[in-house]
């Protein structure tokens, strides 16, 4: 059973940084693109960043240049490091992997359950 468990959120200062990690587990093979989504309360879910299985990144204009996605194949990882946090990058950030190959046969859409990131002074 493939799982995705985030670590790292917390609460932080404004212009603080914070690390975000998110690992699948389970017997996989391979991951496409993976990434980080954020909702705020009374917002819709949102992309953050993805990166593809070769390292391609993507990412919202309003994280260009403070946030880094990165990978780790080899630990089916994914990382978001957040830097100049803003009070509006408050929010739950959700891990994503898009396609996964696991047990002989490709599964979509996986999300991990949230971490809390606030941004408060």
């Amino acid at each position: 059973q493939v799982q995705l468990v985030e670590s790292g959120g917390g609460l932080v200062q404004p212009g603080g940084s914070l690390r975000l990690s998110c690992a699948a587990s389970g017997s996989i093979i391979s991951i496409d693109t993976m990434g980080w989504y954020r909702q705020a309360p009374g917002k819709q879910r949102e992309l953050v960043a993805i990166i593809s299985s070769g390292s391609s990144t993507n990412y919202a204009d309003s994280v260009k240049g403070r946030f880094t996605i990165s990978r780790d194949n080899a630990k089916n990882a994914v990382y978001l490091q957040m830097n100049s946090l803003k009070h509006e990058d408050t929010a739950v950030y959700y891990c994503n992997a898009d396609k996964i190959y696991s047990g002989g046969y490709y599964s979509y859409d996986w999300w991990g359950q949230g971490t809390q990131v606030t941004v408060s002074s």
